[in-house]
């Protein structure tokens, strides 16, 4: 062979395992994608109420390491600013729960440092002003979950002295409360929910300490029990407390939290077919009892904390973009 035949070979040998290279760190792309939004103007927290109304969320109440807080923020998802709106005239507290319904955003339950609380209000965006309404008549509590489905909002689970299981419904157009059968899952605390189509998903949260694995659907009149989440068929335990869910076209997340310690993971969930993809973790710092935005087409996660330091940033999540850690 000559030498320019051999060089030639040898040239187009290189080439290829080059390309087989490239190729490979292609298929190693992952679509979800976060991007940081403007910093909070408020104080850094964690276990505030969170909840959107249009394309406005807003951000209640929480722990800042030294005090309880009870003012209100409203954050515009379209401008990417915040605005200080009324502040919350109940007692401040943390670990309170809310949620929207008719317009309209709720909050209730809690805890103010010495005792747990069972009062509940509404916030009237239009006028900026609060109600006191029919206080929840579970018992008071911290630490639980609300959500609104098919025109009620729900509250449940938390922990009051031991963990619970219970539920309530209430009746904005009526003012009041009824329990419902709760679902048939393990008492817990500091357990997440998203909402996809009028139907809740609750799971995680930990009971005397230990994780709970059991995962629900709810559509306002019916509990269907989902795939745990420490089956067989998946890749990874997942393993969630104090995590933030939120939901976005079609599909339910967990992110952040605790699992074992601090976590960035952020799980995927698919109700097509009940199943769980793990992707792109969340890229700010590890942490605990975050809030979160979910809007028409954006969701963000926000504030939270680390041990004894509180944050104040606020991150968006595009799962239809290919994951850029540089952004």
């Amino acid at each position: 062979m000559n030498l320019l035949k051999k060089n030639t070979i040898l040239c187009l040998t290189v080439l290829s395992i080059f390309s087989v290279g490239c190729s490979s760190d292609d298929d190693d792309d992952e679509y979800g994608n976060w991007v940081e939004s403007s910093t909070f103007d408020g104080d850094s927290r964690g276990n505030a109420v969170s909840f959107t109304i249009g394309t406005k969320g807003y951000l209640i109440t929480g722990y800042d390491g030294d005090d309880y807080l009870s003012d209100t923020w409203e954050y515009n998802s379209e401008e990417d600013y915040w605005v200080r709106k009324a502040d919350f005239p109940g007692v401040a507290r943390s670990g309170a729960v809310g949620f929207a319904l008719n317009g309209k955003g709720y909050i209730g339950t809690g805890y103010d440092g010495s005792d747990e609380l069972n009062d509940f209000w509404e916030y009237d965006p239009d006028t900026n002003e609060w109600t006191q309404k029919s206080d929840f008549i579970g018992t008071a509590r911290y630490g639980a979950i609300g959500f609104a489905v098919n025109g009620y909002g729900y509250i449940g689970t938390g922990y009051d002295g031991s963990e619970q299981k219970d539920f309530y419904k209430y009746d904005a157009t009526t003012d009041t409360w009824e329990q419902i059968v709760g679902f048939g899952g393990e008492k817990r605390q500091n357990a997440s929910v998203f909402v996809i189509n009028d139907v809740a998903y609750i799971g995680t949260g930990s009971n005397d300490g230990a994780a709970e694995y059991d995962f629900y659907s709810f559509d306002g009149t019916t509990w269907t029990q989902l795939t745990d989440l420490d089956d067989d068929d998946l890749d990874e335990t997942i393993t969630f407390s104090s995590s933030v869910g939120f939901s976005l076209n079609g599909k339910g997340y967990f992110a952040t939290g605790l699992s074992g310690a601090l976590t960035t993971a952020c799980w995927e969930y698919d109700p097509t077919d009940d199943s769980w993809e793990e992707v792109p973790d969340f890229e700010g710092t590890a942490r605990q009892d975050a809030s979160g935005f979910t809007f028409d087409s954006k969701v963000f996660v926000l504030m939270g904390r680390s041990s004894s330091y509180y944050f104040d940033d606020v991150w968006e999540f595009r799962p239809d973009e290919l994951e850029d850690e540089d952004d």
